[in-house]
């Protein structure tokens, strides 16, 4: 599992930040950090899923392995 952010879009608005804060962090610059890997647990993987489809301006990417 992969995210990848278009960072043309993406503003920092911290939707993905408040399901997975395990996986991104919004830096007070308002640019959005992302986990180098996320681990194999089912719920925190759904939640990303969740994460990406809930970014308001579709910032968000998963590439599954």
């Amino acid at each position: 599992m992969k995210i990848i952010v278009d960072r043309q879009r993406c503003d920092g608005n911290g939707v993905c930040m408040g399901i997975a804060p395990e996986v991104f962090d919004v830096d007070d610059d308002l640019y959005l950090h992302v986990a180098e890997s996320i681990p194999d647990d089912p719920e925190l993987r759904a939640r990303v899923r969740q994460s990406i489809t809930s970014c308001p301006i579709l910032a968000l990417k998963l590439v599954e392995d």
